[in-house]
């Protein structure tokens, strides 16, 4: 056998290894994809909880719902796959990385969980939002660093109006009043915006010079102010009355953050009772009691914890193995 032959042999022996691998790879992904249970999710469905499953497994990442009145019920789970997930009033917010060479979308979703509009965007999925009419849509992505704890983190947050398609790709141009005077610097970074019902204000995080803020914003202005330091993450109360955020109380990196809810007519914050360092933007389940993501101790499972937005009472497990939660069509108390 000569050299040549023998060449050729060895080349089509690897491609046919090769090809029994990538085959052997494709059948056993396309066997796990099938025992995921899935099932139809609409937005339009009324007391409900929508969520990220979390749970090792075939279901982790896809986007799935209980009862509010039974959040220990089994998950009804769809296909849809997202990194970061809110929704509201029939129009959701889907942030996911992938792909061949990996890239960050920002997906609008109907009711149904169909797309109605895609952005590709840079950076690692963050924030997400929906006003409750589900008109504005908002998203945050980290283009540099992956946590606030560090020094030279970037972010990039944007503002979609599903009515009108304009799309605001970074509002770091939005002018600014700090503490009352116009204010102008090159590490403005803005997070977590969050709408009020008018969908025209809005509230968000700014830090600049080593300092963050809760901000107030005007769309159709397109103006914003400082109101309060060391707001971070902010979440509006259904009733519009209040924000719960998160508060630096620590410098140190192992428990930097708790929850408060701020009162915006008397501007008195309110520490709640889960004395945890939470690293997220809670949501309301109703007027009365806000619900977060809340890593597991022992790793980097997560669970949504609920806790009463009074200051008082127990934080619980209201969802294990969940993230981004969203309430939908839920009774908001008085």
């Amino acid at each position: 056998m000569n050299t040549r032959t023998r060449m050729l042999i060895l080349t089509v022996t690897g491609l046919m290894a090769a090809t029994a691998i990538v085959g052997y790879t494709v059948n056993t992904r396309d066997a796990a994809a099938g025992t995921s249970p899935t099932g139809s999710i609409d937005l339009a469905t009324a007391d409900t909880i929508v969520f990220r499953d979390t749970a090792p497994g075939p279901d982790f990442g896809h986007i799935a719902s209980v009862p509010s009145a039974h959040p220990d019920a089994t998950p009804t789970v769809s296909s849809t796959l997202c990194d970061r997930f809110y929704a509201a009033n029939n129009t959701a917010i889907c942030l996911q990385r992938g792909g061949a060479l990996p890239a960050t979308y920002a997906t609008v979703l109907d009711h149904s969980l169909h797309q109605v509009r895609q952005v590709k965007t840079a950076g690692f999925p963050n924030r997400a939002r929906v006003s409750a009419s589900g008109r504005m849509v908002s998203w945050t992505m980290f283009v540099q660093g992956d946590s606030y704890l560090s020094d030279d983190f970037s972010t990039r947050t944007a503002i979609l109006d599903t009515k009108t398609g304009r799309l605001i790709d970074n509002v770091e141009s939005i002018p600014l009043t700090l503490d009352g005077k116009p204010y102008q610097a090159a590490d403005v970074n803005y997070w977590g915006i969050t709408f009020a019902a008018d969908d025209n204000t809005f509230y968000a995080t700014v830090r600049t010079a080593g300092r963050t803020y809760l901000v107030q914003g005007d769309y159709r202005a397109w103006t914003a102010r400082t109101l309060r330091e060391n707001v971070e993450c902010p979440s509006l109360s259904p009733d519009g009355t209040r924000i719960v955020f998160k508060k630096r109380v620590n410098a140190s990196a192992n428990r930097p953050w708790r929850l408060y809810v701020l009162d915006l007519r008397t501007m008195v914050e309110t520490p709640l009772a889960d004395e945890h360092s939470i690293d997220d933007q809670a949501a309301w389940l109703n007027n009365n009691t806000v619900m977060y993501g809340r890593p597991r101790q022992s790793g980097g499972d997560w669970d949504i914890w609920a806790v009463p937005a009074d200051g008082g009472g127990t934080p619980r497990i209201l969802i294990p193995d969940a993230s981004s939660p969203t309430p939908l069509g839920t009774d908001t108390g008085p």
